[in-house]
């Protein structure tokens, strides 16, 4: 469910104590859409105008920052920097927020700013105006030819997003609600006149309250009438005083949707999971989601280079495979050119066939063997030993080129797996070096400065207290297996699926079973297994794996392994990870 303006009063009530009175350290914006306001206490404060994921509250994630900051950071930093936040206001049941900021102008005097989310879909926006309400510059600007109905420009005064004509869900009574109900079509779906009579009302909420009334989400309104008010009513009063549990949906273990109250329509089809507070709902809910949106963003020509590489090199491999299996039937030939050499007496210049016996088969069958009339019997004889030495030759080289294929094949599917599992900007930066030098991406002017944070690998700590490490990409993984860890350590890896490199390091000592499986779960989570139920999970000292001369990046071989058999755990992970 997208942040409807009930779920953003309850978030906006849960920040507003923590966050009003708060200075601003410091201003980041690590992705287009997306600024964080660094509080004085250790707070992050995100604000998102995306279209997918528009949203504001504090956060706990930490995301990587360009090392150049865009315009709108930059603008933001020169008037709002050691702002102090004097107030969080929402508009009465809109999903707009405005952010109070104390601050010196550029005139070395105080004066109040005001940093406005409209957290509205695609219509999203982030605003900055002056203590006048005039717009200093937005996320995204709209002139006259984007909207006839209002522009955000610069230097035009602010006017709040035009009101949709819908009525307050908070002011109508039973007679009045069942006055309106009662004017509409009987046939009319019941949540389909809630969300066009009501404003603030999401999908999903709607769905609950015609839930509620009559056990069925489809019901319509000549179904429901009193029953439809009785649960519109319980809400209205929740709302009125601001009882709100935040609440996240799951579906198959994976988060599908979120909310403020509880859901009972969804039955054993999904489950509802409270959280401790709407701030950690949030983080939790559109951490996936960011990552692949990071992915489509930021990796999207990286993604499409790798796919694209990968799928050649799979034709050209079923190509390949296709011309070896006609090398396997090449005896044929032989015996085809031995059978012609042998009846050259029987033979006459210009026949198309000619019927011998096999006697390289018990029985010595009849066979009837294909001549070219252009040629004579012991030419024909010749193009047969001809293309059985070209066959015998082809073989040769299509394993060889097989071996080669699908060795690339393998690494070519890694990368797009990293892709897939990419974070961070220098993730991406990375792996986009490793396919330059790869040959399969260009290089297109100058090299691009790298980012605020230098890649390390993932780490984490045991419940005992072993450090764990796992790669980022092919290159780093190399480098922790081959340079960094110990040979006393314990390096692990999925086994006959892609994944990243995990090291337990173990200060020359025996690890305990714990860390292991922990470890072990790291690397099922950090592979093509992540969705699976079980995943096998091959370990050994460090010093068994050993990467072949010549070979690609991440590609190792190992002797003297173990495997275990663990499920990929997203809450261990998160309980495992080190800040």
């Amino acid at each position: 469910m997208p942040l409807d303006a009930i779920c953003l009063r309850a978030v906006v009530g849960e920040i507003a104590p923590q966050i009003e009175g708060a200075r601003i350290e410091k201003i980041q914006q690590p992705a287009r859409d997306q600024v964080i306001l660094l509080l004085r206490g250790n707070r992050r404060l995100l604000l998102n105008a995306g279209a997918n994921q528009p949203r504001i509250h504090l956060t706990k994630q930490l995301r990587d920052n360009p090392s150049q900051p865009p315009m709108f950071c930059m603008l933001l930093r020169k008037h709002l920097s050691s702002g102090r936040i004097s107030a969080v206001e929402q508009e009465p049941l809109e999903r707009v927020v405005t952010l109070h900021i104390d601050a010196t102008d550029e005139m070395g005097e105080q004066s109040t700013f005001h940093l406005i989310l409209e957290a509205m879909g695609r219509h999203s926006n982030l605003i900055l105006t002056d203590r006048d309400n005039r717009i200093i510059d937005c996320m995204r600007r709209v002139d006259f030819e984007m909207s006839q109905e209002r522009q955000v420009l610069p230097g035009l005064y602010y006017h709040l997003p035009p009101k949709q004509g819908k009525l307050s869900p908070l002011d109508i009574d039973k007679d009045g609600f069942l006055r309106l109900l009662s004017a509409c079509s009987l046939e009319k779906q019941a949540d389909s006149w809630l969300l066009d009579t009501f404003t603030a009302i999401s999908p999903l909420v709607a769905r609950e309250m015609v839930y509620r009334a009559c056990g069925n989400t489809d019901a319509r309104v000549f179904e429901v009438g009193q029953k439809l008010w009785n649960s519109f009513s319980t809400w209205q009063n929740s709302v009125k005083e601001n009882c709100f549990t935040p609440i996240v949906i799951k579906k198959n273990k994976k988060y599908s949707d979120y909310s403020y109250m509880s859901m009972e329509q969804y039955d054993s089809y999904a489950e509802g999971e409270s959280c401790d507070s709407f701030c950690e709902m949030l983080d939790a809910f559109y951490e996936g989601r960011e990552q692949a949106e990071r992915v489509r963003q930021k990796g999207q020509d990286l993604m499409k280079a790798a796919t694209n590489a990968r799928d050649r090199v799979r034709r050209k491999i079923a190509l390949q495979e296709k011309e070896y299996e006609q090398t396997q039937n090449r005896e044929h030939l032989r015996i085809c050119g031995e059978l012609i050499t042998a009846n050259l007496y029987r033979m006459e210049r210009g026949a198309g066939r000619i019927k011998a016996e096999n006697y390289y088969e018990e029985g010595c069958p009849t066979v009837e063997i294909h001549l070219d009339p252009r040629l004579s019997p012991q030419e024909n004889a010749a193009k047969y030993f001809k293309q059985y030495t070209k066959a015998k030759t082809a073989e040769k080289m299509l394993t060889e080129l097989l071996t080669k294929g699908r060795a690339e094949l393998q690494y070519l599917e890694s990368v797009v797996q990293e892709l897939q599992l990419a974070e961070s900007e220098q993730d991406f930066n990375d792996i986009r070096a490793e396919l330059t030098e790869g040959g399969y991406l260009r290089q297109h002017g100058k090299k691009q400065s790298g980012f605020q944070r230098a890649s390390r690998p993932r780490e984490f700590r045991s419940t005992s207290g072993l450090r764990i490490l796992v790669g980022r990409n092919n290159r780093q993984n190399d480098k922790l297996t081959g340079k960094d860890a110990d040979k006393r350590d314990i390096w692990l890896h999925t086994q006959k699926i892609h994944g990243s490199h995990v090291i337990l390091c173990t200060n020359g000592q025996e690890p305990d079973l714990q860390s292991l499986e922990e470890a072990a779960c790291l690397a099922a989570y950090y592979s093509q297994g992540r969705e699976s139920g079980k995943v096998a999970v091959d370990y050994t000292p460090v010093k068994f794996v050993k990467k072949p001369a010549g070979s690609r990046p991440g590609m190792v071989v190992y002797t003297t392994y173990r495997t275990m058999t663990v499920q990929p755990d997203g809450e261990l992970v998160k309980k495992l990870s080190v800040k």
